[in-house]
């Protein structure tokens, strides 16, 4: 895109994590810089479903901006920023943070660290994996038994399936180990 051409509009996203936090100095740095609509919320960014936030990106059309006064208030994870970032320009719009000159979609420059980024986002999501595994696998060698615990102990499973096998009703078997009629049906032997 051409710095000549102005985008079609300017639209703000302010977002603070906690209750005690206030949106005015975001609101007035945004409505400073030109944006006629800000979207607001007081969520975590850690949080992926921002209810604001997806209404905006879903709003933004060819030629639009996004503007937020750090890059922080957008995301919490480069990958996170990127997803986000990704998805403005894939909409032909435009990303600009106001602390951050270096993050607008709209400059050469810009869009260079938001390349590096990606390439960052990357690999922050696969030393993730990595470690994530890793601690998975740990776990199991410690003997640690991953998912739910079962609702019933091999005792009860063992009885509950005597009782069924006999005729019983399901949802009587079930109230008796105050579980739901489903948990007996799915039991195998």
């Amino acid at each position: 895109m051409d710095k000549s051409i102005a985008p079609f509009r300017s639209f703000g996203y302010a977002r603070v994590s906690t209750v005690g936090q206030t949106l005015e100095a975001q609101l007035e740095e945004l409505h400073a810089a030109g944006c006629t609509t800000v979207f607001r919320e007081k969520v975590s960014g850690a949080k992926a479903d921002r209810k604001e936030l997806m209404k905006l990106l879903a709003t933004l059309g060819p030629g639009d901006e996004l503007v937020v006064t750090r890059i922080d208030r957008l995301a919490r994870s480069t990958f996170d920023m990127f997803a986000i970032v990704k998805r403005i320009v894939d909409a032909g719009g435009r990303f600009r943070s106001l602390a951050q000159p270096w993050a607008d979609t709209n400059d050469s420059t810009g869009r260079l660290m938001l390349a590096v980024l990606g390439g960052l986002a990357d690999v922050e999501r696969d030393l993730i994996k990595t470690r994530t595994a890793e601690g998975r696998a740990r776990a199991k060698a410690r003997g640690v038994k991953m998912g739910r615990r079962p609702k019933l102990t091999s005792a009860q499973k063992a009885e509950a399936l005597e009782r069924r096998a006999n005729g019983e009703a399901h949802t009587s078997i079930a109230r008796s180990f105050n579980v739901s009629h489903q948990t007996i049906a799915r039991l195998q032997p």
